[in-house]
Order: C-alpha cells, then sequence, then structure tokens
C-alpha cells in the first residue's frame, strides 16, 4: 500500500474517534440525569443482598424509592433496625421502630404425623412434585412438600428440612420473602418474632379427611376461638387463624385445641 494512503488513512480514523468523542461528550451532558448523592449513600448503607425482599429491584431500587418518598427509611427487611436507622440518618428523619419479622412455614405434617400417598422420583423440588396429580405425594394436599425448594432459595441458611417438613430458624432469617414466593403451596408467612403461638396447618378440607391425612391437622372446629378472650383467634375456610398483633400469649388456644395444632414457638 502506498505511504500516502496509509496517512490518509490514519487520518481520517483519528478525525473520526476525535469526532465521535465530542459527539459522546455532548449527548453526556445533554441527557444526563442528576443523581442525588443520597441515594448513593443509602445504596452504601445497605448490606447489598439485592435480594428482592423489599418489593424493590435491588438495593439500588429500593434507595430510589426511599430518595422519592415512595419507600419507608425502613424498608430493608435484611438490615433490620441498624440500617433503617443509619438510612433516617441520610435523609434526616426518625427512623421509627418497625417490628421485627420472620417467616413462619404453616404446617406440621412432617413424616411422623402425616403419610404418602405414592412414591415419588423425580427432581427434588417442591414446585416440581406439586405438578403431580394430587398436589404431590403427600397425604395432605395442602401440606410441605418437603423437597427443599425454600431451602434452595435462601441466602441466610435460615430454613431446613427437618423430618419431612420445611422448618425455619427465627434468629437467622431475615424475613426477605424469598421462601415464600418459592413455596408451592403459599405455606409460608411473616409473623412478629416474638409471636409465641401458631396454627401449623394450612389445609381447607373438611375434618374428616383432614383426620385421614394428618395426626396433627386442623378440622376447623372453633374451640380455639371460642375460647379466646382477646378475639385473636378466628376460622375461616376450615382452618383456625392467629391475629399476633392481638395475641396475649395466654396460651389457651394451644390448650383447648384437640389436635394439637397450635404450637408454642417460644
Amino acid at each position: 500500500m502506498d505511504l500516502s494512503a496509509m496517512l490518509t488513512a490514519v487520518i481520517l480514523i483519528g478525525i473520526l474517534g476525535l469526532l465521535l468523542g465530542l459527539f459522546l461528550g455532548f449527548a453526556s451532558k445533554v441527557f444526563h440525569v442528576e443523581t442525588d448523592e443520597r441515594e448513593e449513600k443509602i445504596i452504601e448503607a445497605l448490606p447489598g443482598n439485592n435480594c428482592g425482599g423489599c418489593g424493590y429491584p435491588g438495593c439500588s431500587g429500593l434507595a430510589a424509592a426511599i430518595v422519592k418518598g415512595e419507600a419507608p427509611v425502613g424498608g430493608c427487611p435484611v438490615g433490620g433496625e441498624a440500617v433503617a436507622a443509619r438510612v433516617a440518618e441520610i435523609m434526616g428523619v426518625e427512623a421509627g421502630s418497625g417490628k421485627r419479622m420472620v417467616a413462619y412455614v404453616k404446617c406440621g405434617g412432617n413424616c411422623e404425623a402425616a403419610g404418602k400417598k405414592y412414591d415419588y422420583h423425580g427432581e427434588a423440588d417442591c414446585r416440581m412434585a406439586a405438578l403431580l396429580p394430587g398436589g404431590g405425594d403427600k397425604s395432605c394436599a395442602y401440606g410441605c412438600l418437603g423437597y427443599g425448594s425454600c431451602v434452595k432459595e435462601c441466602e441466610f441458611d435460615a430454613i431446613h428440612i427437618v423430618k419431612g417438613i420445611a422448618v425455619v430458624d427465627k434468629d437467622a432469617c431475615k424475613a426477605c420473602g424469598k421462601c415464600m414466593a418459592a413455596c408451592p403451596k403459599k405455606l409460608i408467612e411473616l409473623i412478629p418474632y416474638d409471636s409465641e403461638y401458631m396454627v401449623a396447618c394450612s389445609s381447607k378440607d373438611k375434618g374428616p379427611n383432614v383426620m385421614k391425612a394428618c395426626k396433627t391437622g386442623c378440622i376447623g372446629c372453633g374451640l380455639c376461638m371460642k375460647n379466646c378472650e382477646a378475639a385473636a383467634v378466628t376460622v375461616s375456610e376450615l382452618v383456625a387463624h392467629i391475629d399476633q398483633e392481638k395475641c396475649v400469649k395466654c396460651g389457651v388456644c394451644m390448650e383447648k385445641c384437640p389436635r394439637r395444632t397450635i404450637v408454642n414457638e417460644k
């Protein structure tokens, strides 16, 4: 190739590069979006798990929502009160006193209490097993299948399979909600950390069918509700439920339950 042609090509490439750089610099100024410095500080204060338990797409999404006033300063379930206090300081507001929440699996149908309808040999995943006839191999169609979909989703090693059902370690739980989303039976709910009495059942079957399927299943008899002076217990869709905000922790509901469905998790 001729030397002058090579020189011309180099010059043209240099000019194009310069023009492109000038254009990108101009575009960055024209389309620049101002970022509130508080947003960056909040991102640094958050734990960085990006678990989505706050309801936003990661820690950056939550930080942006807090700055816009769309989310509370205590919106991170993983960070707890300590992180809420730091975020509140950045925002110049009061942190408030939010209750610590933990996950609870509403099923007591372990391998000693509930049986199997058939042998399952598929993938060890509750979501897969739940697609089979009868909602899985468990004798109770509403019970925990025990294949650990929730365990796989938990980043904090706070949930394990014990005697065939999922059990939460409330001291390790950060209430991120990932286990709740993973459970195909929708057995997991968030309750206050200091809750003592819970209904370990989610069955909506009639009493006779429950008694055949599980030794500890709720039969919807209503004795717990009738004997609760605080009106904290209700029976809906044939299964009892305790309103933890109303519960005075007297334990009468557990004493009156003929099936031992209500348990003490103190």
